[in-house]
């Protein structure tokens, strides 16, 4: 039993490392687009990568770039979902 937990959580900690990653390029990326008034990255799509396990880097994303502070939903959600995903990482780990 303890292996099956040991290889699940290995795989959701990879899981989230990889959205995390995507998420937090996104934010880069949009917030590149937005001072050159380009094309912008949908916010759907951030929300997407987020909710699928990628808050924790759409989060530290955030807070890099300084992108998307002002909106509430951005503000508060990411960071409940973040919190969210790392508790269910733990969760995991500990079995």
């Amino acid at each position: 039993m303890r292996t099956w937990l040991t290889a699940h959580w290995a795989v959701a900690g990879l899981w989230v490392l990889f959205l995390s990653a995507v998420d937090f390029a996104l934010m880069g990326v949009d917030k590149w687009k937005a001072k050159r008034d380009a094309w912008r990255i949908p916010e759907l799509t951030l929300w997407a990568f987020a909710l699928l396990g990628g808050a924790p880097g759409g989060y530290l994303g955030m807070r890099c770039f300084r992108h998307k502070t002002r909106h509430w939903y951005f503000k508060f959600g990411f960071p409940a979902l973040a919190v969210l995903d790392l508790t269910a990482l733990v969760w995991l780990a500990l079995g």
